[in-house]
């Protein structure tokens, strides 16, 4: 079965590859680069700790964004150890630098995932929806410029929702236990109520 998934994933990203690489190419170079190392995510966390307002949105991003770091590029990349598809797919060409670490899963993807779906959780759907969208063209470039399998971006992105959605209950968990008042726990799971106090 796992050699299915590696001839589909393969498959994949020949498809791309030969059907949708062209004039587009610059743009999705430029998305896959905007989070490399993170940067993208690292950046927006620092910003939202830096204003009081969205002080708590930032403690929840950067809290989410370490156990990705954590769990994903440290212990499962190096657990699995898999191969960049490029140096496994016969006639895949990589549209940027070779990659420093394993392939499984992305990082990328990951990250954006993690902070993005908090956002969407704490915040009106008119600021966290464009940010889901920006982690779903970041996975994607990853597949484009031919250094992630689809599995691993896949992967990337239920990781990276999953861990933002258990640190936001934790801390859900915690501020009932402490008995402080939230506008998170009068809409429990979700921040789409249009309310514009979402710091």
């Amino acid at each position: 079965m796992l050699d299915t998934i590696a001839r589909i994933d393969g498959e994949v990203l020949l498809w791309i590859q030969k059907n949708l690489r062209g004039a587009a190419d610059p743009i999705f170079k430029a998305i896959t680069y905007l989070n490399e190392k993170g940067a993208l995510v690292i950046l927006l966390c620092i910003a939202l700790l830096l204003i009081p307002k969205t002080r708590k949105l930032g403690v929840l991003c950067t809290s989410a964004l370490l156990v990705t770091f954590l769990l994903d590029n440290l212990i499962l990349k190096n657990l699995i150890a898999r191969t960049r598809p490029y140096e496994v797919v016969e006639g895949l060409t990589r549209l940027v630098g070779k990659q420093s670490d394993y392939s499984f899963p992305s990082g990328h993807t990951c990250t954006a995932f993690a902070v993005m779906t908090m956002i969407l959780m704490e915040c009106p759907k008119k600021i966290g929806v464009p940010g889901i969208i920006l982690a779903v063209l970041i996975g994607f470039s990853r597949l484009y410029v031919g250094v992630h399998y689809p599995t691993d971006v896949l992967a990337g992105a239920l990781t990276g929702i999953l861990y933002a959605w258990i640190v936001r209950r934790i801390y859900l968990s915690l501020e009932k236990n402490s008995g402080a008042s939230s506008p998170a726990q009068n809409d429990d799971d979700s921040g789409d109520d249009g309310s514009e106090d979402w710091g």
